[in-house]
């Protein structure tokens, strides 16, 4: 599995058996790196093939569960900017555990493909804020912490991940981890531009219209043409609203990889757009528009 290079660093150095000295469960500056450490530590074991099967079953020797486990459908990461996530969700434990202690500490995570076997793993950087309801169940909020900038992500983690919860005790490393809580997408930010030329322009002559898609590429933390995909362009009248399709064009590959060019005859006074629907891995974006006069 792949966890995030500062988190690696001191895995080495984290057993499972005991993750860190007792810290105050919120606002621990180690909490990342510790929930990295006990997750890898879990799942590095023989009970791979178990936890593969079973992916909703609670693992570890806390006697705890999770549920109604909420975060957003959809993020949009771009190259450099962080992008934190509030997750919330309930936590059931028995009489050993004491949410009040700072011996112990919650926290949400998402994780691409297998529960057993990850692809790659997000933590949040502060254990999660709890607050009990009865002795034995409390409501958590806690945050997941997306760095596209430090090299967390590789560009074909771009499409579905899924939901997990970590209580660990910080003394004794016992932990409970639950995963297949809930599902997210963490997808590669889109662009659009436009551009309609000439302006102003005769009434039955050529308009050109240019632009073009990009996304985030998280391997060089840079914006990089999105190839051959279907893109609208869109007209909307002077004085109206609503964006029509004209016709579908398709970004270019090569030295023109994702840009747009097309030609549309001038006849009134409006504003074109480009409009691309998005996929799996990349999200739905329109460009801004751009106004052309005809005389």
């Amino acid at each position: 599995m792949r966890i995030r290079a500062t988190v690696a660093a001191v895995t080495g150095a984290l057993a499972l058996s005991a993750f860190a000295v007792p810290v105050a469960q919120a606002d621990d500056p180690s909490y990342r790196e510790t929930a990295a450490a006990a997750f890898e530590g879990a799942h590095s074991g023989a009970s791979k093939a178990q936890r593969s099967a079973a992916a909703a079953v609670v693992d570890g020797d806390l006697d705890a569960s999770f549920s109604n486990f909420k975060i957003a459908s959809v993020h949009k990461v771009g190259t450099t900017n962080q992008v934190s996530t509030k997750v919330t969700y309930k936590l059931t434990h028995g009489a050993d555990v004491d949410l009040a202690s700072a011996d112990f500490a919650t926290g949400p995570y998402i994780y691409k493909g297998s529960f057993a076997t990850p692809d790659n793993v997000i933590f949040g950087f502060d254990a999660a804020i709890c607050t009990e309801v009865s002795a034995t169940v409390a409501n958590c909020t806690g945050y997941v912490d997306i760095l596209p900038g430090e090299g967390e992500l590789l560009n074909s983690d771009a499409g579905s991940w899924k939901g997990g919860a970590l209580l660990l005790n910080y003394v004794t490393g016992s932990y409970a981890d639950q995963g297949d809580l809930a599902t997210t997408k963490v997808q590669r930010n889109s662009r659009l531009t436009v551009n309609a030329s000439p302006e102003p322009v005769k009434k039955g002559k050529t308009i050109t219209v240019t632009g073009a898609l990009t996304r985030a590429n998280w391997e060089t933390n840079k914006y990089a043409g999105y190839t051959q995909q279907s893109v609208k362009l869109q007209f909307k009248k002077k004085g109206t609203s609503t964006y029509a399709n004209v016709k579908t064009v398709t970004s270019g590959t090569g030295s023109s990889a994702g840009k747009l060019k097309t030609t549309v005859t001038a006849s009134v006074d409006g504003t074109y757009r480009y409009a691309f629907a998005g996929t799996s891995t990349t999200p739905a974006v329109n460009s801004t528009g751009d106004a052309i006069d005809v005389n």
